[in-house]
């Protein structure tokens, strides 16, 4: 059976094997073989605010950072400082990340760094036989992907994706709720993302590169850059999250989307589709520098049911899960819930938050048969990776299982920039069938110094 094929079928049965305790990965290779109780010592690759938010848990967690990288010298010492003062032992800054791979006592690696510095840095921690908690999503291209999977795969290591509502409590319930039956038969799945900005902007105003300007000292910005082309520095690429504008650098607005794609796939069994098409445009925010959609509509073919995709950054009245529903039994307005999957059943309907936020079931006159209230899942998420580090069990966002959500969320993009089309898709081959265009897509060019390895 095909690699694809294969996870399409067994994923579920994999995670359920990972939550009874089975699924072991061999300890080979391993530099030191972590006791029960023993302290776990961690790199962290970059230092921006998710790196810090990560890097805040994990300490939380029982575990210490002994190493921080950044391509940012004043970032890097400034989140050396802030450590310093959470675990009394300040983590040794690295402008090399090798430094930390050739340490037999880093345990694994945390990157948290944007898109395009994921593939790289992952590859190498495991080569340098280092376990890896990787920030979503895992890659810029379904090549990388490949590459990325593989090398966990050869080399036996943990790799857990932040794909966080895969550890959420309230989703297994969700999950068995489906697979009892009580929906019935799914025939369509809604995935919203609609809030009122795109990443790209600031205040409702469109992104506008300006002038380069002389890099800030402190910051290589050919490093930063990677493998993607050269350009000249921009304040507002490098800042306030500016660089997800760009294909060069981030998967685009689908980047906060993944989270409901993901956690659709996972409660419909993990399936790939056979077709995708996508609309969309840059509609509301108008003469922008900005590569990326304002709004996108993606759907998808699967064997048993549709499911689209909803992108958009501009209706001023939708909003996220707030943080205060998140950590209380409370459910948010769901009609104007930015973040929110709806699955279609023939006999009820349900509508599940992400991160929080919980789900509903309903029939006829919006009677609700059944409820449950969710939490923010980033605790038991990091856990389950540091328990994994010890059991060798594989964890909840293995990086095999959420490839397959991110490959389909690589589709719907290369749809959109193919010139909106429907395009078919070969899950066994990972290809498009007949589109030289798409396919073209499907890998990127790097600068030679910054190369993912065709052999990992």
């Amino acid at each position: 059976m095909k690699r694809r094929q294969f996870i399409s079928k067994s994923a579920r049965g994999v995670l359920a094997g990972a939550v009874a305790g089975g699924m072991v990965f061999p300890a080979k290779g391993r530099s030191r073989i972590l006791g029960a109780n023993e302290r776990i010592n961690l790199a962290l690759i970059g230092c921006g605010g998710r790196g810090e938010i990560l890097a805040r848990g994990f300490i939380d967690d029982g575990a210490e950072i002994g190493y921080v990288c950044d391509a940012h010298s004043d970032r890097m010492a400034a989140m050396a400082e802030l450590l310093n003062g959470l675990q009394n032992k300040k983590p040794k800054m690295i402008k090399d990340r090798q430094a930390a791979l050739n340490d037999k006592d880093v345990d694994a690696v945390v990157i948290a760094t944007p898109h395009h510095w994921h593939a790289l840095p992952m590859i190498q921690a495991v080569q340098a036989d280092k376990d890896v908690y990787l920030e979503k999503p895992p890659s810029l291209t379904i090549w990388e992907g490949q590459k990325m999977t593989e090398a966990a795969k050869k080399y036996n290591k943990i790799v857990q994706i932040g794909a966080q509502c895969r550890s959420a409590p309230y989703v297994h319930a969700a999950s068995e709720y489906i697979n009892s039956g009580k929906l019935g038969d799914i025939h369509l799945v809604k995935v919203f993302n609609i809030k009122p900005n795109p990443p790209c902007t600031k205040r409702g105003e469109p992104y506008i590169l300006g002038n380069p300007e002389k890099p800030p000292k402190g910051l290589n910005w050919d490093l930063w850059l990677g493998g993607s082309p050269s350009r000249p520095y921009y304040p507002t690429i490098f800042n306030n999250y500016g660089w997800v504008a760009f294909w060069d650098f981030s998967v685009g607005d689908i980047d906060d989307a993944i989270h409901q794609l993901d956690l659709a796939l996972f409660l419909m069994g993990e399936p790939t589709p056979s077709a995708v098409s996508s609309s969309g445009g840059q509609f509301h925010f108008k003469d922008t520098d900005a590569d990326i959609p304002d709004l996108q509509e993606c759907s998808f073919d699967f064997e048993n049911f549709i499911m689209t995709l909803e992108i958009g950054g501009y209706p001023a009245y939708m909003r996220k899960t707030t943080t205060t529903i998140r950590r209380n039994d409370e459910f948010p307005y769901w009609t104007q819930n930015a973040t929110r999957v709806e699955l279609y059943g023939s006999k009820e309907l349900m509508i599940i938050g992400r991160h929080g936020g919980g789900w509903i079931t309903m029939t006829s006159g919006g009677k609700i048969v059944e409820k449950m209230y969710g939490r923010v899942p980033d605790e038991p998420h990091r856990k389950n990776f540091l328990d994994c580090l010890k059991s060798r069990k594989r964890p909840y966002g293995d990086i095999e299982i959420v490839n397959n959500s991110m490959n389909v969320a690589h589709l719907s993009n290369i749809a959109y920039r193919t010139g909106n089309k429907k395009l078919y898709y070969d899950s066994a081959m990972e290809r498009f069938i007949d589109n030289d265009a798409a396919n073209s897509l499907l890998r990127r060019k790097y600068r030679d110094e910054y190369s993912v390895p065709d052999k990992v």
